[in-house]
């Protein structure tokens, strides 16, 4: 005789508060911005006239729109592959531990604790063209921020030493998780520093190499803080990035239909890297 299966609801019901959270704050705003990028919007973004894909097909023919994309790969690639180095360099650096190596240590994440709109300002001070302390330094009166060529270059530096912290930390904890007995063995047989670093530390510590690439072209497609508070989209819309571009549409032009289309094209950039790092991390990555 087959007893039937009592239904248990305790796992739903603790599962219900995360579930209202994310559906209130996360599915339901996402899927109001496909249904908005959909329709035109008055001043206040209400949807009110359905139009189907005519809005994005505007954006994606837009010349401006075209250049805020190559501006914006642009810049993700400024930040990304110097971060990735940097951050490498420091944490090869910092693996052995020696006399005095935590102070340092320290030093490399003290910008993990600093937010971006802080971290912005100091920046801003040392940017700043004529009282700031790089043109001290250098001796020039140069204003960085305001020439199209160097804002973008600035703006990035700013996004780049923000990250640098969480690089350090990741990349850290894979190297000293490669074992003393491996490279010690290698170094016995006449194997070089750049030798075990290419056959033995890079492999073991892969899977952390892999997200700090991917976690530095994220973070460079959302970086707007430092834009608003350094360059605010120019000189020239120079540094005038799809995440800007959506800020600007929605709040400066009131614009929303257009601000939702590219928030949605966002998402796609974000969504085919992250399907692309699960991509690769099937085939270049050793656990």
């Amino acid at each position: 005789m087959s007893r039937k299966k009592k239904w248990e609801w305790t796992p739903y019901l603790l599962l219900l508060p995360s579930a209202v959270i994310f559906g209130g704050f996360v599915f339901l705003p996402f899927f109001k911005n496909i249904y908005t990028s959909l329709t035109l919007t008055d001043a206040v973004g209400n949807p009110i006239k359905f139009v189907g894909f005519r809005n994005y097909i505007r954006i994606l023919t837009s010349e401006e729109f075209r250049s805020t994309i190559l501006r914006t790969f642009r810049f993700a690639l400024m930040v990304g592959i110097p971060a990735f180095l940097i951050g490498m360099v420091l944490a090869l650096a910092a693996t052995e531990h020696r006399r005095g190596s935590r102070i340092y240590e320290t030093m490399y994440t003290i910008p993990l604790v600093i937010a971006a709109a802080p971290a912005s300002v100091i920046w801003y001070l040392i940017f700043a063209p004529h009282a700031g302390i790089l043109n001290y330094l250098l001796g020039t009166d140069y204003a960085w921020l305001a020439e199209p060529d160097k804002a973008m270059q600035c703006v990035a530096i700013v996004t780049i030493w923000t990250g640098l912290g969480m690089n350090v930390i990741f990349l850290l904890t894979g190297f000293r998780n490669v074992p003393a007995e491996l490279t010690e063995s290698a170094q016995i047989d006449g194997a070089g520093y750049f030798s075990r670093l290419y056959h033995i530390v890079i492999p073991i510590a892969s899977p952390q190499i892999f997200f700090v690439i991917f976690y530095n072209l994220i973070l460079s497609f959302q970086t707007f803080a430092q834009i608003r508070l350094l360059t605010n989209g120019g000189p020239y819309q120079s540094t005038r990035t799809l995440i800007w571009s959506i800020y600007e549409e929605a709040f400066r032009n009131t614009r929303f239909d257009y601000a939702c289309v590219q928030s949605v094209v966002l998402f796609l950039i974000v969504f085919i890297l992250t399907r692309i790092q699960f991509l690769f991390e099937k085939k270049g990555v050793n656990y």
